[in-house]
């Protein structure tokens, strides 16, 4: 466990003078300045040291370790933490709780007591004022109250606080002084209650130490030794035991049942108020060798430590366990204080600055320590109080400051929802994070919990240990810790019951209730689902019932079983004949409700242990909570039972849609409804339930008040019959009687009331209620009609009188006369006679012809037989007397009674008894009597016995007994229906046998019902064979479908099927297999049909690896690998490792495996794998990542097992793990150090980190390997420094090093003084030699190796011959020679030889100045070589002037051009050809033109080549541009981009920016664009929305550009051609389009639109027909021209369907005859008007055809043609269209002065008034159109005729 500083709580003062740096005095601890609290250490404490007086003041030498006080602080101020100033710890930085800084003091603050509340929700903190301040859990200090000395009179200074603790409950707190006291204060539940002192507890000497470890009791030790015990109950104190040696320390247990004290010679005794059966002594443990005063109880030892600087762990005997020492620490001071954590597994112990964690390790055994918190300035630790939920300690100090510490093992957060805070092994805290509710979670054994899991809607705690399992209820913080062998996590866990948690786990199911340690119960079964499994706790408390704890759960699927969980034995079984698919107990566990899978709901009575059946279908059922009452859905009713003792007592109200829940809250109870989209709630009635409750709970009072508010209804009247029922078994008279008055049952309520008033008289009499009277009894007994128990009654009190006369009374005659013969009463013959005439005056003759019989007479029997009605019963005594046989007059009488009676069978039994078998027979076939019949026929008359067996099959086919039948019916020889018997009576083998002696006709669709019957009975060959017979094949393949044999379907199914047919039913048949989970099915299905791809799909997706691995191994055996590859990839993300092992290792991949387990942290499993399956190589790789991982000793025993220590040491080093390979070498092979040191010095020279690899080399004994790094890297220093002191010999190296890089610098003095410093001084002349400086060489061997001077010389001459001098210098030095003498042409070579990357200006000038002589000095041929050599490389270095003049120099023209070419120097370039080679104007033009359009500078090239230039546009897209270019051009440069432009255009679908674009620029009438207007004119007529009057500008733009077109086309060769005539009638529909347009905005020129739609429909061949017919029929309509509306609308719908059909072939002309419509129109590609329309349009058509209010025929005109036909039916005349309607003009006409131009004066005249009164723009613009078109406009005044 690690401590973590959490915050402070309270600030320590300022005046203990813990100066620092930055203090105020900067004084140093325990020196001049602030001396710190070790400044004057407190005495130890010598033998019997007395300790403290009762005043508080010091007695004798002792004092007692820490207690003892400190010297004062000299020190004004105490340094802050991290730079903080001198002003103490109360500054800013130590977060919001810091209390504000204290005045300082000339003695210590010490924080005397600290204490947590048992609920941890309360802090508090005694300081040194002796005043108690009070937090909350989170640190904020809510409430402060000082603490009161024994007498007021002595002052707040004459004691000191040395104890406190809060009560169990939180709300006391006991304070323990030493002036002689305890106090107990009460503090509230709330902040800022009223504090209050409860009770004292004056003691003899001073109170050193005080504990609170139980309710009421609390524990404190004194300074004369005694430990004793206060009871705030009986306010009374006590010793406990008494030693003669002061308390120094207390503490107790976990549990609070046992205490330990510590004193000051060292002894710490141990003492139990309950030792909980552990056995451990009490009395003196152990003498500790110093006073013990840091002592604490932990779980496992005692643990003690005081100022011999020491801790010792004790057993719990007494004997020493562990010992921790620091007494040579002298850092360490004295322990002062110590707490174990509520767990008892971590124990902090405190002394100077610092804080000691020691935590048990049950693995161990042993105590282990942690990290100890070490904190500057913080001093002494006065005082340690542990959060109760092991969280956070509090630690109190001599300053007076309070800090608090986090604990914890670990922490997580848990689904972003809570918090886990791991405080020990075996106690976890649950924090919720949205609420902040916490839960702390331990192991009451001590075990170590492993991972904490929240499930169940995050309510519920479940956590595993070693032994037990863990379960708790977070909301109700109820916590179970049970028994529980580990089964590898594969537990289910149901949380559905609130009080009990479900646990699955191989066939068992085990119960555990929340908030105890036991469980609950256990019982074996396979069906683990909520539903099949019931528990009530203790729901209902019932009468008379402590416990009520009941389970309900299937033994198998048709079988219940119902356990007593309390006695622990089985309460009943109840085997169903379905399967069951829900139960449920009521809450007290003696109702069970339970629905099969029929939906039938049964209702079973636990007790009786009977089983009824309540509903026939149930889709829903639920108890209501808190009663009996049940709530059903049947179909659509709402079925409630408010009296489940009466089940056929059932309400019902109708319902519409599912119920969804049942809700019970506030006095209300609603059964919520869905109905659809909308959610409905039904009220139940509460009283009624209320009742249910009552009668439980036996508060029958209660139940009679509340019924007595309710209206009569069925439900009530049943409830008061059931109060009246247990009112009388529980003999509550009064109550029944009310019952029985409220049911109208006036009989009993009378009689009741007549037995209470004798029960009150008996009571009076004798005291009681009067029940035990046993004329109350016997009256009960006789409610109970138990009259043989009331007689009982009367004749054991001797009352054979009352007895008789209740007899009497009830008729009972023959009780009564039984009773009267048992006692020999004398008045039995008047009985007797009484009793006839009785029954002869009631009537009741049979009972008197009963009695006249017994006593012998016959006659007046049989009179008295008839007389009742009973002819029967005088038949049977006619025959059973001879005497009376030969009665004719008796035989007549029975007989005529008995056929009057129409009992014939008797009839006939007398008839034949009396020999007249005739009359016998025909009363026998009345009577159906027919056995007696045909035995009688077969004797007296036997051709009638066919008919009779006929006669006898009909009647008992009548009575359904058609089984009976058959036989008779066989007799009969009626074989249909014998056969129709035999079916109906399932008989359906004597139904085949008869079958098979039929003919084949007769039998066939008998047949089918036979085969439908054995499929029902899976007698499937049986039912096929029948089948066939019947000829019902197919049916015979759908049985064997819905079987599930698929195979013998499959047999039939290819003799009668399509191979398609049965693969598609096949499929469909395993898909519904599938989604029911019959997976085995679905694959046979598959499979059967070729298709086991599906199968595999299937299980992958239903996660059914080994069945998919089966399938693919049998049919994909190329793809099995990849598939074990991609399941094993799959069960790894799921965290199945194991299964996904299997498949890699089965895809031979082990080494995804060992990864896998690798990433898992299972390097047991992966080391495994590697062994088994990756060769020695492999698993050794993965014995050292294993080790890597485990780190220390760990590594080194793991690698030491498997004998790869060295290896691996080996590999650590070599792949840069030097940490790790250090740990391995220190740990077991030193030897190894050396050679990994080296190693690492290496790897780190590799990464550049110089001085540590220098380090490690001299580490490894190889200090001449890091001299050579740093000389290789240049760090002369570094080397000159290991080599001076590691490695002399290597001086000289460094030297030399450093000459060669001052060499390399050119810095060739510093080289030759290195050299001649290592004496190297033939280094010094080669490197002089290298560089050329033959004279520095020269004399540095005359100076130092002179035996070698003339070799230099010899080798300096031959050079120089070779050379021509040193290098570039010596070149350009020998070529200024040559030059000198006059050798040009060596000159020239030498400057040529010149070459110097690094110096490029010196190679130009070398280059020129070759050129220069050459052309200067040398002939022509040469400086044309010269200048051809130099050029280029000019050229080269991008000196283009340069390399052009030398070229024009020698008259290289050509050349001089492509150089400025080359240098983009164009204007150059062209001067030069057009002064000195004219003809190459054009080539450098052409590349000009090449440069700009390669470089896209379109913009300058439009100056050179305009054409290409307004391509490059075209190309870019930029086509404003381009046209704007070409507009400056020609007409026809323009209309080429303006129509590559339109086309584009059209290409992106906008046709309207196209026709804008011919409108702004005219339209020549050039036959390439004709497509182009064509396009134009075919997207407009196509376009929808375009029927109004917003579309003018549109058709106005078209028609005026195709104006225009026609007009040029005019003046063109194009004149007169079909393509002009096609544009002529394109312009006239545009006009009519623009037109009707402009009068669609003018409301009086509707029917002018009108006709100017229908006037289109002679265009259809050029527009799209079904829209034209459309817009034709909807204006019609509109004006209401409702003939033609309905024909256009009649033939567009036609044309709509000839569209989806494709073809017109389909077309009615006949409406169309004799009119200039065409018939042969294009078929549209797709619909122009949409579905709304089109069926707005199908409608009307369809409501004017039904109505018959038009005439199908098109209106016509005096020509007696169709009015708007331009060609006259009778005599082909043509007339001209009007330019404004498109009509024929007959008469009236208006001339225009282009021929061929007229139009119809009243529509002319019509359109100018519209024009004049509307304003209209568009119709303006229409006149305006018409005055160019028609060669100008008529005079504007009217002309009327």
């Amino acid at each position: 466990m690690q401590l973590r500083h959490v915050r402070t709580l309270l600030a320590p003062q300022v005046g203990l003078g813990r100066a620092g740096p930055g203090g105020a005095g900067g004084g140093k601890r325990a020196g001049t300045g602030g001396c710190g609290a070790e400044a004057v250490p407190a005495p130890q404490v010598g033998p019997g040291g007395a300790g403290w007086a009762g005043g508080g003041k010091r007695a004798g030498t002792g004092g007692c370790g820490a207690e003892a006080v400190p010297a004062p602080q000299v020190g004004p101020g105490r340094a802050g933490r991290a730079g903080e100033s001198g002003a103490g710890r109360a500054g800013p930085g130590r977060g919001p709780l810091a209390e504000a800084v204290r005045a300082p003091q000339d003695g210590p603050a010490r924080v005397s007591c600290l204490a947590w509340s048992a609920s941890s929700s309360r802090f508090a903190v005694c300081t040194a004022e002796r005043v108690v301040l009070l937090y909350d859990e989170q640190g904020e200090r809510r409430d402060k109250f000082s603490t009161k000395p024994v007498d007021a009179k002595y002052g707040r200074r004459s004691y000191a606080v040395k104890g406190m603790a809060f009560s169990p409950d939180s709300t006391k707190i006991a304070i323990g002084q030493t002036d002689n006291i305890v106090y107990v204060y009460g503090i509230g539940e709330e902040w800022g209650d009223k504090k209050a002192i409860c009770n004292k507890f004056i003691q003899t000497s001073a109170v050193t130490c005080l504990s609170w470890p139980a309710e009421n009791v609390i524990v404190f030790g004194l300074a004369e030794g005694k430990v004793r015990l206060a009871n705030i109950k009986n306010k009374k104190s006590s010793t406990i035991y008494g030693t003669d040696s002061y308390v120094v320390s207390l503490t107790s247990n976990a549990s609070g049942k046992g205490i330990l004290s510590g004193h000051a010679d060292g002894t710490i005794v141990r003492y139990f108020f309950d030792d909980e059966g552990s056995g451990e002594s009490q009395g003196r443990l152990v003498v500790h060798p110093c006073p013990p005063y840091a002592l604490a109880w932990a779980s496992n030892s005692i643990v003690a430590a005081g100022c011999d600087k020491k801790i010792v762990a004790y057993g719990k005997e007494g004997n020493v366990i562990q010992t921790f020492d620091y007494s040579r620490d002298s850092s360490e001071r004295e322990f002062t204080t110590a707490a174990a954590s509520p767990g008892g597994q971590s124990v902090v112990i405190g002394s100077y600055d610092r804080l000691r964690v020691l935590n048990w390790s049950p693995r161990r055994g042993a105590w282990e320590e942690g990290k100890p918190k070490e904190i500057a300035h913080l001093y002494t630790i006065t005082a340690l109080a542990w959060k109760r939920d092991g969280s956070r300690i509090c630690v109190g100090t001599l300053c007076g400051g309070v800090e608090q510490f986090d604990c914890c093992l670990r922490r997580s957060v848990y689904k972003n929802k809570f918090e886990m805070t791991y405080v020990g092994p075996s106690q976890v805290i649950v924090k919720n994070l949205s609420t902040g509710t916490r839960v702390v979670l331990k192991s009451q054994y001590g075990y170590e919990i492993d991972e904490v899991k929240i499930l169940g809607k995050d309510r519920y705690l479940v956590a595993h240990t070693s032994d037990t399992l863990l379960l708790g209820d977070i909301s109700s913080n109820k916590l179970s810790e049970v028994a529980w062998q580990g089964s590898g996590g594969n537990e289910k866990f149901f949380f559905d019951n609130e009080n009990v948690c479900m646990i699955f786990n191989a066939g068992e199911l085990t119960l555990v209730e929340y908030g105890s340690n036991d469980i609950l119960g256990s019982v074996r079964t396979e069906f683990m689902n909520p539903h099949l499994v019931s528990v009530r706790i203790n729901e209902r408390r019932q009468r008379g019932m402590e416990e009520n704890k009941r389970l309900a759960y299937l033994i198998d699927i048709k079988t219940i079983a119902t356990v007593d969980l309390v006695g622990g034995y089985n309460a009943g079984t109840i085997s169903h004949d379905s399967k069951i698919d829900w139960l449920e107990l009521n809450e007290t566990g003696r109702k069970l409700l339970f629905r099969d899978k029929k939906m039938r709901l049964q209702l079973y009575d636990v007790d009786s242990g009977t089983k009824t059946s309540i509903l026939n279908y149930c889709s829903y059922v639920q108890w209501v909570p808190g009663s009996d009452v049940v709530v059903a859905q049947n179909r659509n009713s709402l079925c409630v039972w408010y009296n489940i003792d009466a089940p056929e007592r059932v309400t019902m109200f109708p319902l519409k849609g599912d119920i969804v829940d049942l809700e019970r809250n506030d006095g209300k109870t609603e059964v919520i409804v869905s109905e659809g989209v909308n959610t409905v709630s039904y009220t139940l009635d509460e009283g009624l339930i209320e009742f249910g409750t009552a009668i439980d709970d036996g508060d029958y009072h209660r139940a009679t008040a509340f019924l007595e508010t309710l209206e009569m209804s069925t439900e009530t009247e049943a409830m008061w019959k059931t109060l009246s029922r247990l009112a009388l078994e529980a003999r509550e008279l009064h109550i029944a009687e009310r019952c029985f008055a409220a049911l109208g049952n006036m009989a009993k309520a009378r009689f009741l009331h007549e037995t209470n008033a004798i029960a009150d008289q008996a009571a009076q009499e004798h005291g009681g209620d009067g029940t035990d009277h046993y004329l109350v009894r016997a009256r009960l007994a006789m409610l109970g009609k138990n009259y043989k128990l009331a007689e009982m009654i009367f004749l054991e009190q001797n009352a054979t009188e009352e007895a008789m006369d209740m007899y009497q009374e009830l008729h009972m005659w023959d009780e009564c006369i039984v009773v009267a013969e048992a006692k020999g009463h004398p008045m039995l013959d008047k009985l007797r006679r009484g009793y006839y005439q009785w029954l002869l005056d009631t009537q009741q003759e049979e009972k008197a012809g009963e009695v006249q019989e017994g006593q012998g007479d016959y006659l007046a029997a049989i009179s008295l037989y008839l007389r009742a009605g009973l002819p029967a019963k005088a038949a049977r005594l006619a025959m059973s007397r001879d005497e009376l046989l030969t009665n004719a007059d008796v035989i007549n009488r029975v007989s005529t009674a008995l056929v009057r009676g129409e009992l014939y069978e008797q009839a006939g039994d007398l008839f034949e008894k009396v020999g007249n078998p005739r009359k016998a027979l025909e009363c026998y076939c009345k009577g159906n009597a027919f056995l007696k019949a045909v035995e009688l026929a077969r004797l007296a008359f036997p051709a009638e016995v066919v008919r009779l067996e006929e006669a006898w099959g009909d009647h008992l086919v009548q009575q359904k007994q058609l089984d009976a039948a058959i036989n008779h019916y066989i007799e009969a020889r009626c074989s249909i229906k014998a056969i129709e018997a035999a079916l109906g009576a399932r008989q359906w083998k004597k139904a085949i046998y008869i079958l098979d002696l039929q003919d084949k006709q007769t039998a066939a669709k008998y047949y089918l019902k036979i085969a439908q019957h054995y499929a029902t009975l899976q007698e499937y060959q049986v039912a096929e064979e029948l089948y066939i017979k019947g000829d019902q094949t197919k049916d015979a393949i759908d049985m064997y479908t819905q079987a599930g044999l698929w195979e013998q379907a499959h047999k039939l199914a290819i003799k009668c099927m399509s191979q398609e047919e049965v693969s598609v039913l096949y499929i469909t048949q395993a898909q519904e297999m599938e989604k029911q989970g019959k997976y085995k099915e679905a694959e046979r299905l598959y499979v059967t049909v070729n298709e086991p791809d599906l199968a595999i799909t299937m299980y992958k997706k239903c996660k059914m690896y080994d069945e998919m691995v089966r399938l693919v191994a049998k049919y994909h055996k190329d793809l099995l690998s990849d598939t074990h590859l991609h399941l094993g990839k799959e069960l790894e993300a799921e965290g199945r490792l194991q299964e996904a092992e299997y498949h890699y290792l089965e895809a031979k991949d082990w080494k995804t495996t060992v990864t896998m387990y690798r990433v898992n942290d299972m390097w047991e499993e992966a080391y495994r794998v590697a062994k088994a399956h990756g060769g020695p190589n492999s698993s050794k790789h993965m014995a050292y990542m294993w080790a890597k991982s485990l780190g220390g000793e760990a590594a080194v025993k793991l690698l030491s097992k498997f004998g790869l220590l060295e290896t691996a040491i080996d590999e650590a080093a070599d792949n840069g793990v030097f940490e790790f390979a250090f740990e391995l070498a220190r740990l077991s092979m030193k030897q190894k150090m050396p050679e990994i040191h080296l190693k690492y010095a290496m790897y780190l020279e590799d990464e550049g980190k110089l001085e540590e690899a220098g380090a490690e080399f001299i580490k490894a004994g190889k200090p001449k390997e890091a001299v050579l790094m740093f000389v290789h890297n240049q760090n002369w220093d570094a080397a000159q420094r290991v080599a001076e002191a590691h490695d002399p010999d290597s001086v000289a190296d460094v030297l030399v090093g450093q000459a060669c890089f001052a060499f390399e610098q050119r810095d060739f003095q510093k080289t030759e003084a290195f050299l001649l410093r290592a004496q190297r001084p033939e280094l010094a002349i080669k490197y002089y030699k290298d560089a050329g400086m033959w004279s520095e060489a020269l004399r540095i061997c005359k100076e130092y190796v002179p035996g070698r001077l003339a070799e230099l010389q010899e080798e300096c001459g031959r050079e120089a011959a070779k050379k021509g001098s040193r290098g570039t210098e010596g070149l350009l030095e020998q070529a200024r020679e040559w030059e000198q003498a006059g050798e040009h042409a060596r000159a020239v070579d030498c400057y040529l030889k010149v070459q110097d990357p690094s110096d490029s200006v010196l190679t130009e000038k070398c280059l020129l100045k070759a050129a220069e002589l050459a052309i200067k000095f040398l002939g022509q041929s040469q400086s044309m070589e010269v200048t051809r050599t130099v050029a280029p490389q000019l050229v080269a270095m991008k000196k283009y002037s340069a390399a052009a003049e030398l070229y024009l120099n020698l008259d290289l023209i050509q050349e001089a051009i492509d150089a400025f070419i080359e240098g983009e120097e164009w204007s150059k370039a062209k001067r030069v050809a057009k002064e000195l080679d004219p003809r190459s104007e054009e080539y450098v033009d052409q590349r000009y033109k090449e440069y700009l359009k390669n470089q896209g500078k379109v913009d300058s090239l439009v100056g050179i080549d305009v054409t290409a230039a307004l391509d490059m546009y075209a190309e870019q897209e930029r086509w404003e541009k381009c046209l704007e270019v070409a507009a400056k051009q020609n007409y026809k440069v323009l209309h080429k981009y303006v129509a590559l432009y339109a086309t584009h255009l059209i290409r992106e679908g906008s046709w309207d920016k196209a026709l804008s674009l011919y409108v702004h620029h005219g339209t020549p009438a050039n036959p390439q664009n004709f497509n182009i207007y064509k396009r134009l004119f075919v997207e407009m007529v196509n376009t929808s929305g375009m029927n109004c009057a917003e579309a003018y500008s549109s058709w106005a733009d078209l028609r005026d550009v195709l104006f225009h077109l026609c007009e040029n086309l005019v003046k063109s060769s194009e004149a007169n051609t079909p393509a002009h005539e096609e544009f002529e009638t394109m312009l006239l529909i545009s006009h009519y389009y623009a037109t009707r347009s402009a009068a669609q905005g003018v409301k009086q020129l509707d029917t002018v639109a009108a006709r100017l739609s229908i006037s289109l429909l002679r265009h259809t061949e050029l527009l799209p027909a079904d829209k034209a017919f459309y817009e034709a029929g909807t204006a019609a309509k509109a004006v209401g021209w409702e003939n033609m509306a309905f024909i256009f609308l009649n033939r567009f719908l036609d044309l709509s369907d000839a569209i989806e059909e494709g073809n017109l072939d389909s077309l009615d002309h006949s409406d169309f005859q004799g009119t200039d419509i065409p018939f042969e129109v294009p078929l549209p590609a797709h619909q122009h008007v949409p579905e709304e329309k089109r069926e707005e349009a199908r409608d009307w058509v369809l409501t004017v055809s039904v109505d018959q209010r038009v005439e199908q025929v098109l209106p016509q005109d005096e020509r007696g043609t169709y009015e708007a036909s331009l060609v006259a039916a009778g005599t082909g005349v043509r007339s001209l269209p009007c330019v404004l309607t498109g009509y024929p003009v007959l008469r009236n006409k208006i001339e225009f002065k282009r021929p061929g131009r007229e139009a119809n004066k009243d529509t002319w005249n019509k359109f100018l008034m519209a024009v004049k009164t509307s304003h209209s723009p568009a119709c303006q613009d229409v006149l305006k159109f018409l005055s160019q078109w028609c060669g100008g406009l008529p005079s504007t005044s009217f002309s009327f005729q």
